[in-house]
């Protein structure tokens, strides 16, 4: 009262009302909240649970003077049960189960009270022990015999010197904490093959469709590429097929075409005692140590992700630069791997399906106007160095099954990699078909002075009508991070290969053109490793060089480079704090049956200015006829205001030797909640000049994507001299299970259904966009395989009937699984209810309210007023209380909601009513 009267300069009744409120007000939130001050009594008793592995969420036991609450504290009922916190009841829980903050996995936990005012607390038994990891043979015969007692209840703590255990029952989670003295070394993030989750029986598809059209020179024409990842689940086993179609209109006479290939199809399932994965069917062979191919048959092979992530790939990320509304094809050996449309400026293709196997990318980038450039991504193969006792190994056999080579030989193939200490890690493969054999062995070293990579490979090839071809191929690699100057030598490989070395791929063509399978243009094919074509074909297949049984097989017309060196070089180089970072790229290769060197060299750099970014970057190529290629690239982003949905605005000039000048200007951004919306709109200026024939002139695009819980979908139009361009697609992916039918985004290989019966409208935190839908379903893309992944629901928007009992999961499934996850949702009714005794008194302050499945839906506030969640439309409610003398007290009241009305936002409808005694005995 004291603060009453300094606030308001006198002492009245309307001042102590306030006060006594406010007291009042603090009294309530204490009790119901479990809140109370730090004290050394309170820090005392959290600190006796923990000792003896307690369930530290019990909290501190706390005690409430009622002469606070109206009259004395005389209409209230027993408070004790919020004295001790939040209680644990016995009995068995389902809960996740974490060891220092690691999950481990999700079991039935059984809980027990020491005592009957106690709070329950987990019993440890032997399983529960081994799921944990924790090595048995630390523990006496007698604590053994304690954990092998089916009825007994050993408590961590007396078990564990200083480890605890904590429940955190709204969320079912248990915390166990181990001094690491005791547990000893552990990798982070290991999650036991036991807890992975094998998922569901599932049926799915992934398909990406992309229709495009454009009109040049009087001439229109519509392409139409859809790209499809189909897949079946049951167990263990995974089945997938990969395919695509491609469809072309016809324009100038021409008619129009269709394309269906299929990429692979296999079955693989996991062998975690192996930590690999068995893959039957279409498969590549891993390019680490030999050329990348596809086989028909069986493979064995390890699987990295199966170790924890402070033990452990790489994927390809294609870059370029379009100068319209561009459509993007992207070739591996020949087979479309995936197509789309993007915007002028820069642009990112990192989604393309994990397919764990090498080779070059083919990129072509197909302007709007017609003209198409190509670039090849490079994948240089580099033996990583594995940690002590770590193993890595491959074993595939069946038939070669590639498309970009004719013949079907059998092929049997081998590789293995192991470190045998910090310093060394030792590799060695071979691989045989008909006609073909090769051996590699190698080292890789980790040394003061940065990673160095040496092997060697000997080659073996019997070209038919030709004396075989034996060499040797010599690989070093070098990466070092200087961090005194904040220098990154990403990668430095040099390889020299003797005349006689083929390589599988370059051995396999060599084959098929020896056997007439390709036509190679004698004019362009003068000799073979460096000898006369004449010396080396017989009079039959130099017949077949000059055009005899061509129509059979493809045409062939570019002569096989013989590679006799090639070098590479990535590095990256801070320039201090503010300085920004200067990066250079090369590579050059030299042949031993053509004259001149490829070369190709990029250097640039990138920094920021406040709120500016930019980009400035040099390329020079020299093909092996000695045309030279220079570009000068600049460009910069800056962001249009300081919201979250502000716009960006960029602009770039691109200048080769040619003289070919284009700029560009382009303002892009996202809107929505979950920036489910993007936008962008580009205009440009081409001088038209060296540019293959365009005719240059300004040019202008606009184009938008909306990212639904069902589909992606995005679509652009643009105009320039002489042409016009429109394209529209849809990408996504379906899942069939025996829950139903869900429709989701593109998805990756492991993927989650939600089910959330009546949560419509949730959002799924994990996954950008991605709510539940009208049939209580939602589908998460991305999953990390043999890692724990926390799913989590926001509740934000559900309909006041609704209650969510967990807002989060976590689950660590197998590669390929579909793992489903149920939330637990309750549906009710909520209300505001005033409730009076048959005398006109309130109900006590505290008293439970149940339902006719003696379901707390909620307690007793003041004047009778009850918060009720959860119930039905009508029905009759219980409460309960203890009196002063210990007696049970008990009287009813019925209740009836009125019917929502529909279109019309939830609200909390408040009811009257009167509580009589019930009929079982209990005063009321």
């Amino acid at each position: 009262m004291n603060a009453v009267r300094a606030t308001h300069g006198r002492t009245d009744v309307h001042g102590q009302a306030v006060g006594a409120r406010a007291l009042l007000c603090m009294a309530i939130a204490g009790a119901l909240l479990g809140w109370h001050a730090p004290s050394r009594a309170a820090d005392a008793a959290a600190a006796t649970p923990a000792a003896t592995g307690a369930d530290a969420s019990s909290g501190a036991d706390a005690s409430f003077d009622r002469n606070l609450l109206p009259g004395a504290g005389s209409n209230t009922s027993d408070l004790s049960r919020f004295e001790r916190g939040n209680l644990v009841l016995p009995g068995v829980y389902r809960t996740d189960i974490f060891l220092n903050n690691g999950w481990v996995g999700r079991a039935d936990v059984r809980f027990a009270a020491p005592r009957p005012d106690a709070s329950a607390v987990p019993c440890l038994n032997k399983a529960l022990f081994e799921q944990l990891g924790l090595p048995l043979q630390k523990l006496s015969a007698e604590q053994q015999a304690r954990l092998a007692d089916p009825n007994g209840c050993a408590p961590i703590g007396e078990l564990i010197p200083a480890a605890t255990a904590s429940f955190d029952q709204p969320n079912l989670r248990l915390d166990v904490s181990i001094p690491q003295a005791w547990l000893g070394a552990r990798a982070r993030g290991y999650v036991s093959p036991e807890n992975w989750d094998a998922g569901v029986p599932a049926a799915l598809l992934n398909y990406n469709v992309n229709s495009y059209r454009n009109r040049s020179n009087g001439v229109t024409q519509t392409s139409t590429f859809a790209g499809f990842n189909a897949g079946l689940n049951a167990g263990p086993w995974h089945l997938r097929q990969d395919s695509t179609f491609v469809m072309q209109s016809g324009s100038a006479g021409t008619r129009s075409s269709h394309h269906w290939q299929s990429i692979d199809t296999y079955v693989r399932r996991d062998l975690p005692s192996l930590r690999a994965q068995l893959t039957l069917g279409d498969s590549y062979t891993s390019g680490d140590l030999f050329d990348s191919v596809s086989i028909r048959g069986a493979q064995l092979a390890t699987d990295d992700r199966m170790l924890p992530d402070s033990l452990r790939g790489y994927a390809p990320t294609v870059r370029g630069v379009a100068e319209t509304n561009a459509k993007v094809t992207i070739r591996q050996n020949g087979i479309v791997l995936y197509e789309t449309t993007v915007a002028p400026g820069p642009f990112v293709i990192s989604d393309l399906y994990p397919t764990g196997y090498g080779g070059d990318l083919e990129v072509a980038v197909t302007e709007a106007d017609g003209r198409v450039r190509s670039f090849a991504v490079p994948y240089a193969s580099v033996p990583q160095l594995l940690r002590p006792g770590l193993s890595r190994f491959a074993v595939a056999a069946g038939e070669l099954h590639d498309a970009s080579i004719h013949a079907h030989p059998a092929i049997v193939q081998g590789t293995i990699q192991h470190g045998f200490t910090n310093l060394l890690t030792g590799y060695a493969g071979v691989v045989a078909l008909n006609g073909y054999g090769a051996v590699q062995v190698g080292t890789a070293l980790n040394t003061r002075y940065g990673a160095l990579a040496v092997d060697l490979t000997d080659a073996r090839t019997e070209i038919p009508g030709q004396s075989t071809q034996n060499g040797q191929s010599l690989r070093l690699s070098y990466s070092k991070i200087l961090p005194d100057t904040d220098t990154s030598l990403t990668l430095a490989t040099y390889r020299y290969s003797t005349s006689g070395y083929l390589g599988l791929r370059d051995a396999m063509t060599m084959r098929d053109i020896a056997n007439g399978y390709r036509y190679v243009d004698p004019a362009t094919l003068t000799t073979i490793d460096g000898v006369a074509v004449s010396n080396l074909l017989t009079p039959d297949q130099l017949r077949a060089l000059q055009g005899v049984n061509q129509g059979a097989f493809a045409t062939y017309t570019s002569q096989l480079d013989r590679q006799r060196s090639r070098f590479d070089i990535s590095l990256n180089q801070r320039l201090g704090q503010r300085g920004g970072s200067l990066y250079v790229t090369g590579s050059a290769i030299d042949y031993w049956n053509r004259k001149g060197t490829d070369v190709q060299f990029q250097a640039g750099y990138n920094n920021t200015f406040r709120r500016l970014s930019y980009t400035v970057s040099a390329t020079r190529t020299r093909n092996a006829y000695s045309r030279m290629s220079n570009e000068l690239f600049v460009s910069f982003t800056l962001p249009l205001g300081d919201s979250v949905h502000a716009p960006m605005f960029g602009g770039s000039l691109t200048h080769d030797n040619s003289g070919h000048t284009l700029d560009q200007a382009t303002v892009n951004g996202t809107l929505g909640v979950d920036n489910q919306f993007n936008y962008g709109a580009t205009v440009s200026h081409d001088n038209g000049v060296g540019n293959g024939g365009s005719s240059g002139g300004n040019a202008g695009t606009v184009y938008a994507g909306y990212r639904s819980p069902y589909a992606q979908f995005n679509g652009s139009v643009g105009a320039g001299s002489g042409y016009s361009q429109a394209s529209l697609g849809v990408a996504g992916a379906v899942v069939a299970y025996a829950g139903g039918v869900v429709f989701g985004q593109p998805t990756g290989d492991t993927i989650a259904v939600v089910e959330a019966p009546q949560a419509s409208g949730a959002r799924v935190v994990n996954a950008a966009g991605v709510r539940v839908d009208h049939f209580g379903h939602a589908l998460v893309p991305y999953l990390t395989p043999y890692n724990l992944n926390t799913i989590q629901l926001d509740p934000k928007g559900l309909p006041l009937t609704v209650q969510l009992e967990a807002t989060s999961a976590q689950v660590a499934p197998h590669a390929g699984a579909v793992v489903l996850l149920k939330f637990k949702t309750e549906s009710g009714r909520t209300a505001i209810a005033r409730v009076r005794r048959a005398d006109g008194r309130p109900l006590p302050f505290g008293a439970e309210v149940v339902d006719a499945q003696e379901q707390s839906v909620g307690v007793v506030g003041q004047a009778g007023r009850i918060l009720l969640r959860g119930v039905k439309d009508s029905g009759r409610l219980t409460v309960r209380w203890s009196a002063e003398d210990g007696q049970p007290m008990r009287c009813a009241f019925p209740y009836q909601l009125s019917a929502p009305a529909k279109g019309q936002a939830q609200t909390y409808e408040k009811i009257e009513a009167t509580c009589t005694p019930v009929a079982d005995g209990s005063r009321s």
